[in-house]
């Protein structure tokens, strides 16, 4: 992963207010291996390559922590309580948290069984399951205020505004038409690339 381009994201989520606000909340709370990911990472940076206003287009703040000690809906549902409770709307709303410890759980029954979904190990390794590249992209902001990003397949697509496959997903599956589809709707400037 280039150092340009991680210190550049770094940057770029340091200067987005939300997203801060998202990271500082969630940090507070010690989460067992928690980060933010997906569009609360990658939209960000997209504004700032288009001008566009910081929160433009961010639907909601993924958090994903992963606790394997405990799979149960009910375990995940008291920190999503938890979570919720520590945030006032609207932001409240936004705030979407998951245990990746039992997405496999759901996951096939939610997005259809066109592919099969393996527990994952950890919060990090749920960033090799999005759709494309550009979205495999997760922060933590750490007690030592430093940023931690983790980014599987890099940063080069996410900065070039570029959506191609992630190549560790079945092609054709996990909604690739409807994703890239509605990206495109907010970012014109996306450059959409295979499938």
């Amino acid at each position: 992963m280039s150092g340009d381009l991680t210190a550049r994201l770094v940057e770029i989520v340091r200067g987005t207010p939300t997203t801060m606000q998202v990271l500082r909340t969630v940090r507070d709370l010690d989460l067992p291996d928690w980060m933010i990911f997906s569009g609360a990472v990658y939209q960000p940076v997209w504004n700032h390559l288009t001008g566009r206003a910081p929160d433009y287009g961010i639907k909601d703040y993924d958090v994903a922590y992963h606790d394997a000690s405990d799979t149960s809906y009910e375990a995940e549902d008291v920190v999503i309580r938890r979570v919720a409770a520590a945030f006032d709307p609207p932001l409240r709303d936004l705030v979407e948290v998951r245990n990746q410890a039992r997405v496999h759980l759901w996951f096939e029954r939610k997005f259809g069984a066109d592919e099969p979904y393996p527990p994952l190990e950890s919060s990090a390794s749920a960033l090799e399951r999005f759709v494309a590249t550009a979205f495999c992209v997760g922060v933590r902001l750490e007690p030592d205020d430093s940023l931690r990003v983790w980014a599987p397949f890099g940063l080069d697509d996410l900065f070039a505004l570029r959506l191609r496959p992630n190549p560790l997903r079945v092609k054709g599956a996990g909604g690739w038409a409807r994703t890239t589809g509605s990206a495109k709707a907010r970012w014109p400037e996306v450059l959409i690339e295979g499938q």
